[in-house]
């Protein structure tokens, strides 16, 4: 076996790595509503710990936390930390993440109280070395890649906790519980560079490429973390299509839609429908049999392989990993589905890269060849200034697979604008390579453009990883209207 051995005490696995004690001893998250953060205090409660968290406001993931028994706290002024450190017996162990500053309020409050402060990397990494861990990294592709393998060890009957920075409605949300010291599944997460605080028994790559120029000064220094992961995780598996992976790293078992890769595992006989995906499966040069995807396009089909390297690795059946992938029905703001009103679908994904964008377009080009749609309406909130100012040529070519491309202001995750870029200037760097381009600075202007524009026939992705997603509910009840008897408006690209 390739996993480490953590030790037993009683019926339980106890760990205490880098000062975390999962024995007992309570928790405190800063910021417990974030995608990463809620799903580690989801674990940690489950299993019976004592848990806290504070956020700005409610929603439907601290509604889920709640429900497992996180205490919740809407205020992160430091007063109502102050006044749950005062009931415990000993200091709680305060987790962070990379959004969290050191002049953070909760956070000096926990520094004054010398609660031991940790970023939720080292928790999660201490997670990792009490399971069987499998983490999976790469710049594309992480959370629909993680979600897919724990679909096939669900399919197996293996009981695996999952950690990912999605939500799945196979296991109700972004986190589930297994057996303690059983197989934990989770997203390893690159974009602070904490990628190499988690060593786990079997790491995945999917690719590699610069995404966060925030934080890393080129591609050489994401690679040097990769590396570092590769390095610390007991066995790598990889996808060879990334000619980064080729280049610089040495992964003990690959993967590649190309059978001229040489990879050990890979695809023929490939079919790219508007409903899903179809092709054979080699592994070694031995055909293993068909598996069908209801995921679109090459990207996830690569995703899909990844899942069956690991599968294969452990043993499984692949009459198991191809039932256990049929029935994945993708994570939630991947090409995810919203709705369709007045014969227009409303697709909701979380592409804020170039490459993000591009494939996620090609996947709805293919339901228009496929006669199912008419056009392919994109529109693009971009994320943070540093990553647009980047990769600005990027993003100008990333919409081809589109008939009509919409858009909006920069989102800012807290970044100040240094360059003073704006959306204005990603439109019409996008207008030099597409004839369709529309700037509406505003998400107010977006709806009234979209109430203007979308006809019977239209796919439409709102791509971004900020805030865009929520103009989606006001534009489907338009056309839900428009579908109960209400006129449409003109169509500005003459369609």
């Amino acid at each position: 076996m390739i996993w480490r051995d953590v030790g037993v005490m009683g019926r339980r696995k106890i760990l205490m790595a880098d000062g975390i004690d999962l024995s007992g001893q309570g928790f405190h998250f800063i910021g417990v509503g974030g995608i990463g953060m809620s799903a580690l205090a989801y674990v940690l409660a489950s299993r019976g710990l004592p848990v806290s968290g504070s956020d700005l406001r409610a929603g439907r993931i601290t509604d889920r936390l709640t429900r497992v028994g996180v205490k919740l706290l809407y205020d992160q002024s430091g007063v109502a930390l102050e006044s749950v450190l005062q009931q415990q017996p000993r200091p709680l162990q305060v987790v962070y993440s990379s959004a969290i500053q050191a002049d953070n309020p909760e956070y000096r409050v926990a520094l004054a109280a010398a609660c031991p402060l940790f970023h939720r990397s080292q928790l999660l990494a201490a997670l990792l070395k009490a399971h069987q861990g499998i983490a999976v990294a790469g710049t594309h592709g992480k959370t629909t890649t993680s979600s897919l393998i724990a679909q096939v060890l669900l399919e197996a009957g293996l009981d695996p906790t999952i950690v990912v920075g999605g939500e799945v409605d196979a296991w109700g949300g972004n986190a589930r519980v297994g057996a303690w010291g059983g197989f934990l599944v989770a997203e390893a997460d690159e974009s602070d560079g904490t990628l190499v605080n988690l060593p786990a028994a079997l790491g995945v790559i999917t690719n590699i490429e610069l995404d966060h120029p925030d934080h890393y000064r080129d591609l050489s220094q994401v690679v040097e973390t990769f590396r570092s992961f590769a390095a610390a995780c007991g066995l790598t598996v990889a996808c060879l299509d990334c000619p980064t992976v080729r280049q610089h790293l040495n992964p003990q078992i690959t993967y590649s839609l190309d059978p001229q890769m040489g990879a050990d595992y890979t695809v023929d006989q490939i079919h790219y429908g508007p409903q899903g995906t179809r092709a054979r499966v080699w592994e070694r040069g031995r055909g293993l049999g068909e598996i069908n995807l209801s995921l679109l396009g090459p990207h996830n089909l690569s995703n899909a392989l990844a899942a069956v390297a690991v599968g294969r690795k452990l043993g499984l059946e692949f009459a198991t990993l191809r039932e256990g992938i049929g029935e994945f029905r993708g994570a939630h703001r991947r090409f995810e589905l919203r709705g369709e009103y007045h014969g227009i679908r409303f697709i909701d994904d979380y592409a804020h890269h170039p490459r993000e964008v591009q494939v996620t377009l090609r996947s709805a080009r293919i339901q228009v060849q496929a006669g199912v749609y008419r056009r392919v309406i994109a529109i693009f909130q971009p994320h943070r200034y540093s990553r647009t100012r980047v990769f600005l040529e990027d993003f100008a070519r990333s919409f081809e697979d589109a008939d009509l491309v919409v858009i909006s202001d920069i989102y800012s995750a807290g970044e100040v604008n240094h360059s003073s870029l704006q959306g204005h200037q990603v439109a019409a760097a996008c207008s030099r390579y597409h004839s369709a381009v529309y700037y509406q600075p505003s998400l107010q202007s977006v709806v009234a453009f979209l109430q203007e524009t979308l006809l019977p026939g239209d796919i439409t992705l709102f791509l971004g990883a900020g805030n865009l997603n929520q103009v989606i509910p006001q534009v489907m009840a338009f056309y839900e209207q428009t579908e109960m008897g209400y006129t449409l408006g003109r169509d500005p690209s003459g369609g």
